[in-house]
């Protein structure tokens, strides 16, 4: 079928709901994808930062295939190994007491919603319930963590949006102690906003804020839907920033391309979510379980961990001498790029010439997967340093 056909089904059937690049994609290996006109890109992004070990990995397909000829689905009132082999090793790795898996980042910020919600209606019983949240956060696009979402071009259109959330500037202590009231349950912050152009937060910020959520019992909820899985040179970033949250989650890059959520929590809301009062179909599908152990087998070591904190470093260094370049940031292998240009324009240029970026508000976002070669980044940063020259 050719692109001109393929576009216009999609005019015809699909929601209009994303601004397409005019590329389809057909098949890809290790870093590498190819459209249906047999045109080679080097992805720089990995679906949003699902593909963690790239197209096609063969580990990867030998266990998900494996698993397929032996249980696709069951319903979650029964045990499948899985499910259990993944919620051990994730728990264990992050230090956590209990895992409910989902099927998404938004389902699992919804989980860590309810669970920080609940936890403090039990202890503390009504009006204890409002979470703080950091302006240029991002949690999902469900009403409710569109609400948890700290951006104003987000609050529109969808009213009523769920209430309960309080938003604090990032990096000012004394703005979110300013925020806090005896309504106050849990504060909710993703370490690196990546939908807000790759912006970390400050790491004596992170340390200083988690002391007074001690203090007064309040949930630091941690959002690694993007972060975690290896993508920063840990397998958690919460690690590299020295705190314990009470509540953590993950998606993205969990499944390596398959839909998988999970909401990790400490033992002291291990048992707060009983039969009943949360669940889902699909979560802990064993299929989908099956593919995030063989990426945890891969990616939870610490050879492979420091590899993607190399390469990332290697990236930033030679990204910062292009031309065109203001700032470049990030941790490991969530790299944000501050251009001249318009950030948009030169990731359409790099799309023309072999190279799929993304962008993240006015900045170039790049996620590539991490078990990227070193012969791939380079010859991505050509095609990437050769837009910016066309662009200034």
């Amino acid at each position: 079928m050719d692109f001109e056909r393929i576009k216009s089904l999609d005019e015809q059937y699909i929601m209009p709901t994303y601004a397409r690049y005019d590329v389809a994609l057909l098949r890809g290996s290790g870093s590498v994808v190819w459209d249906v006109d047999d045109k080679q890109y080097i992805d720089f992004g990995s679906g949003i930062g699902v593909n963690s070990l790239g197209y096609c990995e063969s580990g990867w397909i030998e266990a998900i295939t494996k698993q397929a000829q032996l249980l696709q689905h069951s319903s979650n009132i029964y045990y499948t190994l899985p499910q259990l082999r993944v919620a051990q090793r994730l728990c264990r790795s992050a230090g956590m007491d209990k895992v409910l898996f989902c099927n998404s980042g938004a389902e699992a910020n919804e989980c860590a919603i309810k669970l920080a919600r609940k936890y403090s209606f039990d202890k503390y019983g009504k009006g204890r319930y409002e979470i703080i949240t950091l302006y240029n956060s991002f949690h999902g696009r469900t009403i409710t963590t569109l609400s948890a979402t700290g951006q104003d071009v987000f609050h529109n259109y969808f009213f009523p949006f769920t209430e309960g959330f309080v938003y604090a500037k990032a990096n000012d202590l004394e703005d979110l102690k300013a925020k806090l009231s005896d309504k106050t349950c849990g504060v909710f912050i993703e370490l690196i906003q990546g939908e807000g152009g790759v912006v970390p937060l400050d790491k004596d910020y992170v340390k200083a804020l988690e002391d007074v959520c001690r203090q007064k019992d309040i949930l630091l909820i941690i959002d690694e839907v993007q972060t975690g899985i290896g993508r920063t040179g840990s397998l958690f970033a919460f690690q590299q920033y020295g705190v314990k949250p009470d509540i953590v989650t993950s998606a993205k890059g969990l499944g390596g391309g398959l839909p998988i959520g999970a909401c990790l929590c400490a033992e002291k809301l291990a048992e707060t979510l009983n039969a009943g009062t949360h669940g889902t179909t699909y979560g802990g599908n064993p299929i989908a379980c099956a593919g995030a152990e063989y990426v945890l087998s891969v990616v939870d070591n610490e050879q492979f961990l420091k590899s993607v904190s190399q390469k990332g470093e290697y990236i930033k260094s030679k990204i910062s001498k292009f031309d065109g370049v203001k700032e470049v940031r990030g941790l490991g292998l969530m790299i944000g790029i501050v251009l001249k240009a318009n950030s948009k324009e030169v990731s359409q240029k790099c799309l023309e010439n072999g190279l799929l970026t993304l962008t993240a508000k006015d900045n170039l976002r790049l996620l590539p997967p991490l078990n990227i070669t070193y012969e791939e980044i380079d010859k991505g940063l050509s095609i990437l340093e050769a837009a910016l020259k066309q662009m200034t």
